[in-house]
């Protein structure tokens, strides 16, 4: 459903709901659509803005609790090699160097890469703001 702000030719506002928005858009060139008060049938759809469905703050601080936790134990538990990353990658994964947790940069192409070379990497989300 898809709730629509709508005006008539004589500059009435009213609201109403469909199925999509192509319901509306067939409705409205058959003249199914009627103004609720001057009965008139050319009826387009106004300004709206949009509605974002937010989460409780509680629900949402309680997420970012949980994601900032998460990133704690993944730095916690990985040394950090830097812009060598990709580097250290292909070494642990080609037996020359002895695998361990490792975290660092590397560019999306970087990454693409050693995906593609079947190196299994993961990345690691940035802290969540109060925001987000």
């Amino acid at each position: 459903m898809i709730h629509y702000r709508l005006v008539c030719e004589a500059g009435h506002d009213f609201e109403s709901w469909f199925k999509n928005s192509q319901a509306f858009e067939t409705q409205a060139h058959k003249g199914q659509i009627n103004c609720p008060y001057c009965e008139s049938t050319k009826v387009t759809r106004g300004v709206m803005a949009p509605h974002v469905a937010r989460t409780q703050d509680d629900q949402g601080k309680k997420l970012r609790e949980l994601v900032t936790e998460l990133r704690n134990k993944l730095i916690e538990g990985t040394d950090d090699v830097g812009d060598q990353f990709p580097e250290e990658a292909r070494k642990m994964d080609d037996g020359e160097v002895k695998p361990r947790p490792i975290r660092g940069r590397a560019t999306f192409e970087e990454a693409k890469a050693l995906l593609e070379e079947g190196i299994q990497i993961l990345p690691i989300p940035d802290a969540p703001s109060e925001g987000n």
